[in-house]
């Protein structure tokens, strides 16, 4: 499915608000009054520079690609040049794509992909691999200089093998999250990988960024279900062993996994599956305060436990929620949402466990209705963005890990320093809903009305407040968003002096002319340098 150039997902779909009416006035009363903001109602209506590929390179990235479909008009050139986070959508609404790509190739095999890298590399043109193109953290949009070609990779979606026996798949690279899940249902199995961007984004793309998933308490982030990666770089094939385990050396699976594109293109993976649960039951449950809940979901956790779900909400959220889902205002508690996946004897004992744990903790059972409604629409949130966005809202998210002792310091001095960026006129919510024996994840959404005229200067002085907050309060810069462009300042931060030259080794063996995803994931200073 192709989503809409100028926000999220279908065009004809959009974010159902239970209360409309009570929603508008809750954020007039947090963010004032806020106005329709226009955009351009239509991709012709953008206008890019000529592409800056030589009519001779043009012609040998052709000749590479055989019969691969290339792109060189304003429209696709367009939607491949930017992701789908918030600094992304306010530009292409309003027609801005300042680092167009030159041409979008579509390979269909792996011997169009290496032929199209030899050609760009001989010619010093960057290579941008592209799944869905949900990135919201700038890990699609091209570097300023060069010509640069992107590889679209949605023609490389087969499934070519299921052991059942190992209970894996081998699967191309491109495939879409709806794709893939079907044909591993019918066979019996399930990836278990559902994040939010699932019915846009690709497998690929997941192993690209460490993504994690809605279920991923469970089934993990898609680096545990990686068993061997395929990566083509400019010059050479890395095919990693499709084995469970082993001491031999680094392991290059998960080195290549989460390189964003700066080494290569994943164009298969081998991953690992889990038999279709007989029974999900998911249910709602009101701790008295987000701290309680947070308790709770560490002993969970601590017990043994593995939740499918395990989500947690701030008072804040918790709120928002029951304005925009179920028309009620003035909730004041944290809303829980946990669920078991397996059979049912193991789900129903795994709840008896669930609700001892809970009720220690003033847990308020809800029932089973919002378990299933959150089921139901849990791809949905990001359709209300774009309403947002019209009415001129600046709403975006950023996510951090941290460990349990760490965890409600660091979730009070990011919202703090968000706030205190926004100038306290605006609403900063978040939740839990990744979670380990040692640790949990946070996810932020904020939301202020839009310097209008300055709407990238104001969202990314909220930015840079979090995200340095989140460097001093020793969380991760990302659990699974990614580094990308908005991250990358703070990398060398993050990873240190040796960490930051590990990488820069990594990316000099792999690419040393740089042309791969350049001005991605690592800094500037340690990069190779682009022809």
């Amino acid at each position: 499915m192709a989503m809409k150039w100028w926000g999220w997902g279908e065009e004809q779909r959009s974010f159902p608000l239970s209360d409309p009416e009570r929603f508008w006035s809750f954020l007039r009363d947090r963010l004032g009054e806020t106005s329709i903001r226009p955009r351009l109602q239509s991709l012709d209506q953008i206008v890019l520079p000529p592409s800056r590929l030589a009519p001779e390179a043009l012609a040998a990235l052709r000749r590479a690609a055989g019969d691969a479909p290339v792109a060189t008009d304003g429209g696709e050139r367009a939607v491949h040049s930017l992701g789908k986070g918030y600094r992304d959508l306010v530009r292409i609404r309003r027609g801005e794509v300042p680092n167009p790509t030159d041409a979008v190739i579509y390979p269909a095999t792996e011997e169009q992909v290496a032929a199209i890298l030899a050609a760009a590399s001989e010619r010093g043109i960057a290579v941008i691999p592209f799944g869905g193109g949900t990135s919201v953290v700038g890990g699609v949009e091209p570097a300023a200089g060069g010509p640069t070609v992107t590889l679209d990779l949605r023609r490389m979606e087969r499934v070519l093998r299921i052991d059942r026996i190992a209970g894996t798949a081998t699967v191309e690279a491109g495939i879409m999250g709806p794709a893939l899940e079907a044909q591993l249902n019918a066979a019996g199995f399930t990836l278990g990988h559902f994040p939010q961007s699932f019915e846009y984004s690709s497998l690929g793309g997941w192993i690209a960024t460490r993504s994690a998933g809605q279920k991923s308490t469970l089934y993990g982030k898609i680096e545990e279900r990686v068993q061997s990666v395929r990566l083509l770089f400019p010059g050479g094939v890395v095919d990693t062993p499709s084995v469970p385990a082993a001491a031999a050396g680094p392991d290059l699976t998960q080195t290549i996994t989460g390189t964003e594109g700066v080494l290569g293109v994943i164009t298969r993976a081998t991953i690992r599956l889990s038999p279709l649960p007989a029974r999900s039951d998911y249910r709602g449950f009101l701790l008295p305060t987000f701290a309680d809940g947070v308790e709770a979901a560490r002993e969970i956790m601590q017990s043994g436990l593995r939740p499918a779900v395990l989500r947690l909400s701030d008072e804040p959220e918790t709120e928002v929620t029951a304005v925009t889902q179920m028309g009620r205002a003035g909730v004041n508690a944290a809303l829980l949402i946990l669920g078991f996946d397996g059979e049912e004897d193991e789900v129903r004992l795994c709840w008896e466990r669930g609700e001892r744990i809970l009720g220690r903790h003033a847990g308020q059972p809800l029932g089973l209705g919002l378990g299933e409604a959150w089921e139901s629409s849990r791809f949905d949130l990001p359709y209300l963005r774009d309403i947002l966005l019209d009415h001129g809202v600046m709403v975006d998210t950023l996510e951090t890990a941290a460990t349990w002792e760490r965890y409600l310091g660091l979730y009070r001095s990011v919202r703090e320093a968000m706030e205190t960026a926004m100038a306290g006129r605006g609403v900063v919510m978040a939740h839990l809903s990744h979670a380990y024996p040692d640790g949990a994840s946070i996810y932020y959404t904020f939301l202020a009305r839009q310097d209008e005229g300055r709407e990238i200067e104001q969202w990314q002085r909220v930015k840079t407040a979090a995200t340095q907050a989140i460097i001093d309060g020793g969380g991760a810069l990302s659990h699974h968003h990614g580094i990308g462009v908005d991250h990358r300042p703070w990398i060398a931060a993050y990873l240190g002096p040796g960490g930051i030259r590990a990488l820069a080794a990594l990316k000099k063996a792999f690419d040393p002319q740089g042309i791969m995803n350049p001005g991605k994931l690592t800094p500037d200073s340690e990069e190779p340098t682009h022809v």
